[in-house]
Parts: structure tokens; C-alpha cells; sequence
């Protein structure tokens, strides 16, 4: 498994706290099955500025210790970067990171609304060649008010990024039952942990798939997976996701089973 959100990096923001947390959180991820981490520390969220210059850097030594260690993991750089005023000027200026060095850039907008902006700024994003990647929309109030305001932003050519502890219910059923929303509606192409720590925010990927494969079947699973990878790599995400309901799954189950 590939996670494109997490903050994994040490001494950065409320995630890692320090090395030895970071390599604690990697150990988790290599546990869970995860290969890949695209390191998102906040940027411009209010409490912390980490511009491009200091996360490069970062990365390197977090590898480089995770060599020492014997863990395979490897981990990428990127930013969790809140909708701010000079976010565009930022970009240009290159203090602002995109997923993996790819054109995917991973946005966070305040949790209780949507900006006035977003709207504009993910239109002015795309028609410069990258792709807004929306992170944990399900914990926007506003747009758990109204879904509506999501679908907007995806028909525009942005994508989502569902938290795996909000789809797998850690969160509670109420979050639990958005988020299935959501996928349904077509908002969600990409699931990711946004692990901040091995406690009380882990990664947890495994679980959220898990929920996933049950919920809609191997394809969706399937997908899921290939466009987290996707984004790493720069390809297209796939952005239907074809998702079964339990009562097809289980008329495909009985005709196979009839037939055996």
C-alpha cells in the first residue's frame, strides 16, 4: 500500500514529535503493509509554516535513518498546505510542494467551512496543470452539511481524500456513514491515514480497505490502491470508482456458487 497523507516527518508540526517517534510511526507503517509515505507536514495552517526548503531536507534524513534501521519503508516528500491568500504566489515562488515531485497537491481547507475561494483557487490550480487533491473532506462541517459543495469541486477537477480512520469507524459511525457517502456520491478517489502518530492517530490503512473490499468489493479495492500509487507516480487517477453494493456482491457470490 501507498499513503500520500501523513505526518510522519519528526519535529515539523503535531505529528512525529521527535526521531524516535517517526521511527516508531514507520515501524507501524511497514507493519500495516505500507511501502510508501508521502511525508505532509501543515503548512500555512495557522500554527505552522513548513516551506519546501526545510521538508526536502527532512525527507532525506528520515530515509537515511530508516536505512540504519533495516526498515524498508520509504517515504517522500510532500505538504498538507491550508487554503491560504499568497498560496498561488507560494507555488510559483516554489516554496510549496507537490505530492512525490507529481502534479497531485494535497489542500486542506479549515474544518468548520468551506473558503469563499476554493472554488477559484482549484480552478486557477488546474488550468496551471495540477490537480487539487481535497484532504479528509468528511471532516468539513460544511460539507458534511452539504455534499453538494464536494461534488462541486470534483466536477471542477479535484479530487478527494477520505481518512482511513474516518471510513474504518474509529472516529465513530456517524463519520463512518458520511464517509460511505461520499464514496458513493464519486467525491472520494484516494484513501489515506493522515497518521500523525502510533497511539491516537496511527495509520490504520489496512483497516480502511478492509471496509472497503467488504463494503463494494475487489475492484473498488483494487482501484483504490492503484490510484494512491497513481499519484505517486504521476499517472492519471482513475476517478469513477466502481463501487458494488452488498446486494450485487452477493448475487455474484450465489451465481458462483451455483455454478460450482
Amino acid at each position: 500500500m501507498i499513503d500520500i497523507h501523513s505526518h510522519i516527518l519528526p519535529f515539523m508540526d503535531d505529528g512525529a514529535a521527535d526521531l524516535t517517534a517517526a521511527l516508531a510511526m514507520a515501524q507501524d507503517a511497514n507493519n500495516d503493509g505500507i511501502t510508501t509515505v508521502v511525508a505532509t507536514p501543515h503548512h500555512a495552517n495557522g500554527v505552522y509554516m513548513n516551506p519546501a526548503g526545510g521538508i526536502i531536507p527532512a525527507v532525506q534524513m528520515l530515509n537515511d535513518k530508516l536505512r540504519e534501521a533495516g526498515n524498508p519503508l520509504q517515504v517522500l516528500a510532500g505538504q498538507e498546505i491550508r487554503l491560504y491568500g499568497d498560496l498561488l504566489d507560494d507555488l510559483e515562488r516554489g516554496e510549496l510542494l507537490t505530492l512525490a515531485g507529481s502534479r497531485y497537491i494535497l489542500l486542506e481547507m479549515p474544518s468548520s467551512r468551506v473558503p469563499r475561494n476554493m472554488e477559484e483557487v482549484c480552478h486557477e490550480l488546474i488550468i496551471q496543470g495540477y490537480v487539487p487533491v481535497i484532504a479528509h473532506p468528511e471532516r468539513n462541517a460544511e460539507i458534511a452539511g452539504d455534499p453538494a459543495k464536494l461534488e462541486r469541486l470534483i466536477e471542477l477537477g479535484a479530487l478527494g481524500q477520505l481518512t482511513a480512520q474516518s471510513l474504518a469507524g474509529t472516529f465513530g459511525s456517524k463519520l463512518q456513514k458520511l464517509s460511505m457517502d461520499l464514496c458513493r456520491r464519486g467525491t472520494i478517489q484516494v484513501i489515506a491515514s493522515d497518521a500523525h502518530d502510533s497511539v491516537n492517530r496511527p495509520f490504520k490503512l489496512s483497516e480502511a480497505y478492509e471496509v472497503v473490499k467488504k463494503e463494494w468489493g475487489a475492484t473498488a479495492f483494487d482501484v483504490f490502491l492503484q490510484n494512491a500509487q497513481n499519484i505517486t507516480r504521476n499517472n492519471e487517477v482513475i476517478r469513477a470508482i466502481p463501487l458494488q453494493t452488498k446486494t450485487q456482491l452477493h448475487k455474484l457470490f450465489g451465481f458462483f456458487s451455483r455454478k460450482g
